[in-house]
């Protein structure tokens, strides 16, 4: 049977106030339903699955996360149940792909470049100073997607969709004009690039989860990082750290993902619906880390940092180390690495 256009619409009416689920129950409509949840027969033996996310549920990928699960649990009739645990609820960021691929939780959101120790491909998003943009970050995704999807499968995991964050910039609590201003600072890191990136700027890094920011600014554990706007207003770094410097070093993306097994135990026509709304919310999500990319630093700006671009001299170092990183990096990856650059650049 076909999924009831009445019902549809019920759910974009219960959440037009959340405007991540607006965004993508709209974008959900009865054509898009059509095409992705059409479904016969008497409705299966209902599935749940718990899916722990890393991040707050005040945050747009957890919110997007919440809005997937519901636009789920609607399309298929109540066939698969998904329910988001946000803020490392359920399993700690760290935890989370390995729960998932044990089968412990079916599926899981995690930072795609917290993985680069495993395999270099899952670092093709956090190349500094090669894909700066969302239209570039679009792009390299298109060009790395069939590569990173096999990596998964390799691990008993089916990717699902994937949404950048805003572009990366640098947080400091002094002015910073060059990489000697930086010496001896102690980096938060929370991937491998970020770690090499302070390494070359003479930095300590210190592996940090984003859970546990806070706690290491106040308490000195920490005294710098690189990241979004997001990360700033999400933690209220204001009251800790004094500037932020936009470098649009690259945009890292969160993935979600499913166990092999769980999949597996979907029929065809479920795995179908989940697939196309998955290809929806990350449709959603982008616009959304797009919306808000200014307005983050805004409001980064109105309680107290000295948010701007960062000086000629700065820049040309942070760039030289990019240069530095991308070479690094195609060593590491290889073939499989070098092929997905070539086909970005040829775009």
């Amino acid at each position: 049977m076909k999924i009831k256009t009445k019902v549809i619409a019920k759910v974009i009416a219960k959440t037009k106030e959340d405007s991540v689920k607006a965004t993508m129950l709209k974008t959900l409509g009865v054509s898009a339903i059509a095409t992705v949840a059409v479904f016969a027969g008497a409705p299966a033996a209902a599935e749940k699955w718990d899916m722990p996310m890393a991040y707050s549920d005040s945050n747009f990928h957890t919110q997007n996360g919440k809005a997937f699960a519901e636009a789920v649990n609607v399309a298929t009739g109540g066939k698969l149940e998904i329910v988001v645990h946000g803020g490392g609820s359920l399993f700690k960021g760290n935890e989370i792909k390995r729960a998932v691929q044990t089968g412990q939780a079916p599926a899981g959101e995690r930072l795609l470049s917290a993985h680069q120790n495993e395999s270099a491909i899952f670092g093709v998003d956090s190349i500094p100073f090669l894909a700066t943009s969302f239209e570039a970050s679009d792009k390299l995704w298109q060009a790395a997607r069939p590569t990173i999807e096999k990596t998964l499968a390799e691990q008993n995991l089916v990717l699902l969709y994937a949404v950048p964050w805003p572009p990366q910039g640098l947080y400091f609590n002094k002015e910073v004009n060059s990489t000697a201003d930086s010496k001896g600072v102690k980096f938060r890191a929370y991937n491998a690039a970020t770690a090499r990136v302070a390494e070359l700027m003479g930095m300590l890094p210190v592996q940090i989860e984003a859970a546990e920011l806070v706690q290491a600014l106040a308490t000195g554990v920490a005294e710098a990082f690189v990241s979004s706007g997001s990360t700033g207003y999400d933690r209220k770094v204001w009251e800790h750290l004094s500037h932020f410097y936009e470098v649009n070093a690259w945009l890292p993306r969160n993935y979600v993902f499913v166990n092999q097994q769980a999949w597996d135990a979907l029929d065809a026509d479920t795995q179908n619906i989940v697939k196309g709304i998955a290809m929806l919310a990350e449709r959603a999500g982008t616009t959304k880390s797009q919306q808000l990319s200014g307005w983050y630093l805004t409001q980064l700006a109105a309680n107290g940092m000295k948010v701007q671009p960062a000086g000629d001299q700065l820049l040309g170092e942070l760039e030289a180390i990019g240069a530095t990183m991308s070479g690094e990096w195609i060593e590491a990856a290889g073939d499989e690495g070098k092929a997905i650059v070539d086909a970005y650049k040829a775009m």
